[in-house]
């Protein structure tokens, strides 16, 4: 399985993250832990076991943050494809940034390069027509357009 590719902006803005969970997001969970835990019985402490299940939440974010910081692969730029599938009308076309999940695009839905869309459209210009085999059976669309980002 190859490693998950970020942008240089979408790896700075997931560190970014990382850090502030792992200071300053942990020392709010132990403060909160540690409030209710003053509040008395722990067994009927709703409170406490709130602050238990956040700190439990964060700490999977920080686990998954930790994996494709250290795991993934900066990519120099992303490009968006803005297709229309076969037989839809011109203002029904859509656009898709193929990345990782944690990327961000204006106006674009994002999607996998191991999806059966986003591995189609890999290498794809503009005017070109691709297939792939979709759950439903297999679809066509058009690339209108390939903009770099």
């Amino acid at each position: 399985m190859s490693n998950p590719q970020l942008s240089q902006g979408a790896y700075d803005k997931l560190k970014a993250e990382f850090d502030d969970l792992t200071t300053r997001g942990r020392i709010d969970v132990a403060n909160k832990i540690e409030v209710a835990r003053e509040e008395g019985d722990l067994k009927e402490n709703a409170g406490y076991h709130a602050a238990k299940d956040e700190q439990g939440h964060m700490e999977g974010r920080i686990r998954q943050l930790e994996h494709l910081l250290e795991n993934s692969e900066i990519v120099e730029a992303s490009q968006i494809f803005t297709i229309l599938y076969e037989g839809d009308s011109d203002d029904m076309a859509e656009r898709y940034l193929i990345g990782n999940m944690e990327e961000v695009a204006e106006n674009a839905d994002v999607i996998s390069s191991t999806s059966p869309l986003g591995a189609a459209l890999e290498g794809a210009a503009e005017g070109d027509t691709v297939s792939y085999d979709a759950p439903n059976g297999s679809l066509t669309v058009t690339v209108l357009k390939v903009e770099s980002v």
